[in-house]
């Protein structure tokens, strides 16, 4: 099949939903079908052309009858230009069962048009852990708010007294305001020994930081899905990650630790345990493994990509 990804100028973003973009191309171009990348507002004739969320606006409703929306998120409130632009497109596909619920729900989408397909997870070796005296905890996931740093930062001030670090990967430079107080906030807390802010990664050191990693967290406030959530459990890390949208649907209760949005105080206290107890960090990774194995990858998701949208 012939497809034409309409982007923003740039291209996409390397994570969140630019990275779904790219796992999904990748894994169609492999599999033979005909996949190009456009910026524009004009619909590619005789291709299926489909056109990222973020970029739904800069089109005239009267083109997006031929089109497939590619939604990861949505917005509190359900406003009317959206609702008009969403309800005429051809197909959406959703990166995760609440959205798609939601498309239904409030914006009045038929729910014959929406495929629910989370991204991919790709293969990944098995994590190994520090090996050393204290706890390596992982987070991964841009300085910005909705990442929720700050209250797994909070949450960490509270566990002085445990022998753990923190390596947080992400770009630091969508939000340098926020960036700025989270290091600022590690400086008032007397935890800066103690955390490192990596920055974006190349792939090779990435992949040596989750090797090297006892324990996944991540407070995120609002996660379409969580690719990262699971990306640990493929590895068999353990996490703890607050209820902010689909990422902790991914985890259970013998794999890791999912607490509300925002209570840093439940999460220091569920955490303590994890970090204090190599055993039963041992038997959480076990049952992570298991989870992770389960997941799909991205051949299997865009085969379901191309069913979705023919």
């Amino acid at each position: 099949m012939e497809f034409t990804f309409l982007q923003p100028p740039g291209g996409p973003s390397l994570a969140g939903g630019g990275a779904y973009i790219t796992g999904l191309i990748t894994a169609l171009r492999a599999t033979g079908h005909d996949v190009a990348t456009a910026t524009g507002t004009a619909l590619p004739p005789h291709r299926i052309a489909i056109i990222d969320g973020p970029e739904l606006p800069s089109f005239a409703n009267d083109t997006l009858a031929g089109a497939v929306g590619l939604i990861h998120r949505l917005g509190p409130v359900a406003g009317q230009p959206e609702r008009e632009r969403l309800q005429r497109l051809r197909r959406i596909v959703a990166t995760n069962d609440a959205v798609a619920t939601r498309l239904v729900e409030e914006y009045g989408v038929p729910a014959g048009r929406i495929t629910a397909i989370p991204p991919g997870v790709p293969n990944a070796p098995r994590s190994t852990g520090s090996g050393g005296p204290h706890c390596a905890i992982l987070s991964v996931g841009g300085l910005t708010t909705r990442k929720g740093h700050a209250t797994l930062l909070r949450a960490l001030a509270r566990l002085r007294d445990l022998d753990w670090r923190l390596t947080i990967v992400g770009d630091d430079h969508r939000d340098p305001a926020h960036a700025a107080a989270l290091r600022a906030q590690v400086e008032a807390s007397g935890i800066a020994p103690r955390v490192h802010f990596a920055g974006p990664l190349p792939d090779d050191a990435l992949e040596a930081q989750w090797r090297a990693a006892d324990l996944f967290a991540l407070a995120t406030e609002l996660e379409g899905y969580g690719i990262t959530v699971a990306e640990a459990l493929r590895r068999g890390l353990p996490v703890a990650v607050t209820a902010g949208g689909a990422a902790a649907d991914l985890v259970s209760p013998e794999a890791g630790i999912v607490c509300p949005v925002g209570d840093s105080d439940g999460l220091s206290k569920a955490m303590r345990r994890a970090i204090f107890d190599t055993g039963l960090r041992t038997e959480m990774a076990q049952a992570a493994w298991m989870i992770g194995q389960t997941l799909p990858d991205w051949p299997a998701q865009s085969v379901r990509f191309v069913k979705a949208v023919m």
